[in-house]
């Protein structure tokens, strides 16, 4: 949702780093400066810090534009890891808690019309709380195996938005392929029962329909025929632009025509059978962790992953940057929105409180996006090192908080294990055989399956029968260095590592059982070097030989 002003305060701030338990200053002296959004740890951020960092702090002036003045003044900032607290001019604006998701304050009586304004942030993050998720985040001082270099504090970009005292909050969009039309649902800011939005929807410059309502509890929906029927699918992009009009507000918003389904084959997007080709994407980049360098660096690691024959990603472990998913929906990119939980104790059924706030801060977040085709909120649930088994209940509280807030889209309660109750059963087999790797799938058809789990813990989760979706595999080691991390024994060389690529894959696609793989992964991520690409985005073998496998039609295509 785009308003044509706002202020980005992205760039250069004050920066310190705090002792424990170090008392809040706004005016406090801080020795350094940081280069936001890009978090401590990275390069880009210009501190480079990657020890653990219980507290840090960040300021900056300002001055408000004259058009801005007169105006409420929203603040807004895309992610800060973990707990973040907000001061303007010395006075507290809020507080907000998890380190993937927007928030947002209305600082209007505290800043100064046409005077320097001074922002203060203290962001604390204890990666080693079991109640705070931080996904591949390492627990360690140094990175090893699938993790990584830590993020403390702001990672995503912070801005300044000028508002009437009646204004757009946000929209959720409802399409519908058969009408054709969409319903788009508007939160509103000071609105009054009966006051009126107006919506003019468009496809690339054309009018494509129009509607209006008024507003019933500070919310209004508006239900538009569209003109022209121009389908979301995977590898065409095709998306409607709308400007909705409140009370002198106006935003630009987007949306896509496209449904998602399940039947006895698998997945359906727009009533036709799809075959899920997704790739592993982890979301970090060498220089700024969890942020990417720039705009392009995001559109450049979905146009890889289809340069490569893939339709889709699971994005793993972290919340992805609204931008990325724009060019998901752009380009016509299946994704499956999952959470960090690794570093996140779910033994005890209280664990559910602390959870489902912050996931369902992120489905909210994203359920308008059309690339978004599932959810995952856990990934590999493991028991605790002491034996306490994993709390079932919060799985299944997760699973039914979220199909409540979306009852379109399949939800995967765990990726891997340990399942309790999910729309499509899924697996994590990193077998390096292509002939074992097949033959235990080979009886999926009836019911039976021996995937990694089944073979190391017989009996603890029962494969119910259906489509199955393998959805990590693969995770072939391809390093030149000895220090490189990645799965069962390296290949030789890349005749060798096609070869195998080539009958890890056809085993999935040979079986009429299997709806969907996800291949591990698109890049190296630090020492782990089992990407398809290195660590820099460079392809590590021929994209079109990788591609040609990928894209072989699969049994239950046919």
């Amino acid at each position: 949702m785009v308003r044509s002003e706002w202020l980005n305060l992205n760039g250069i701030w004050e920066f310190g780093i705090g002792a424990e338990n170090e008392k809040t200053d706004p005016f406090m002296p801080l020795d350094k400066k940081i280069t936001v959004p890009f978090c401590p740890e990275s390069t880009l951020s210009g501190v480079g810090e990657t020890g653990f960092m219980k507290s840090v702090f960040y300021r900056r002036a300002f001055r408000l534009p004259k058009s801005f003045c007169g105006r409420r003044m929203l603040l807004h900032f895309g992610a800060a890891d973990y707990t973040a607290y907000v001061y303007v001019n010395g006075a507290f604006a809020g507080s907000h808690r998890g380190g993937y998701t927007p928030f947002c304050f209305d600082i209007t009586g505290l800043v100064s019309k046409d005077g320097e304004n001074t922002l203060f942030v203290r962001v604390d993050d204890d990666t080693l709380s079991p109640l705070q998720p931080s996904g591949k985040q390492s627990s360690r001082p140094e990175s090893y195996g699938c993790f990584y270099t830590r993020v403390t504090g702001i990672w995503q970009t912070v801005w300044l938005e000028p508002v009437g005292e009646k204004h757009i909050a946000d929209y959720r969009a409802y399409p519908d392929i058969h009408m054709p039309g969409v319903k788009l649902v508007f939160r509103l800011c000071g609105a009054d029962d009966g006051d009126v939005i107006s919506v003019k929807a468009d496809y690339e410059g054309t009018p494509a329909g129009e509607g209006a309502a008024a507003v019933r509890n500070g919310e209004a929906e508006i239900t538009i025929a569209l003109l022209q029927k121009h389908l979301w699918e995977p590898g065409a992009g095709r998306l409607y632009g709308f400007t909705a009009v409140f009370a002198g507000d106006e935003v630009r918003g987007y949306f896509g025509l496209r449904e998602i389904g399940l039947n006895g084959k698998g997945m359906t997007v727009n009533g036709k059978n799809l075959f899920g080709r997704y790739v592993l994407d982890q979301g970090y980049y060498p220089d700024g962790i969890y942020t990417a360098p720039c705009d392009e660096a995001l559109k450049a690691d979905v146009e890889n992953s289809l340069a490569l024959g893939f339709n889709g990603a699971r994005l793993h472990q972290k919340v992805f940057e609204p931008r990325f998913l724009y060019w998901a929906d752009r380009l016509g990119y299946m994704v499956w929105g999952e959470y960090p939980n690794w570093g996140f104790d779910i033994t005890e059924d209280s664990s559910a409180g602390a959870f489902i706030p912050e996931w369902l801060e992120s489905v909210r977040r994203d359920v308008s996006h059309p690339c978004v085709v599932g959810w995952c909120p856990f990934n590999e649930t493991w028991d605790r090192a002491d034996g306490k088994r994993r709390s079932g209940n919060v799985l299944k509280a997760v699973y039914y908080a979220t199909k409540e807030l979306d009852g379109e889209r399949p939800v995967i309660d765990a990726s891997g294990n340990y399942h309790e109750i999910c729309d499509i059963f899924d697996v994590h087999d990193y077998e390096q055989d292509p002939e074992k790797f097949a033959s235990y799938y080979a009886r999926a058809g009836e019911g039976i399956v021996l995937d990694q789990i089944e073979r190391e813990s017989p009996g603890r989760q029962k494969f119910p029968g259906g489509p199955l979706f393998v959805s990590e595999y693969g995770g072939i080691k391809w390093s030149k260095s000895e220090n490189g991390w990645g799965y069962g024994e390296p290949v030789k060389d890349e005749n060798g590592f096609l070869a195998r690529y080539k009958g890890l894959t056809n085993a999935l696609l040979d079986n009429p059982a299997v709806c969907a793989f996800c291949y591990t992964q698109l890049y190296d991520v630090e020492q782990e070097q089992n990407g398809l690409m290195t660590y820099d985005r460079k392809f590590k073998f021929d994209p079109e030989a990788i591609k040609e496998i990928n894209a072989r039609k699969a049994k239950t295509e046919e």
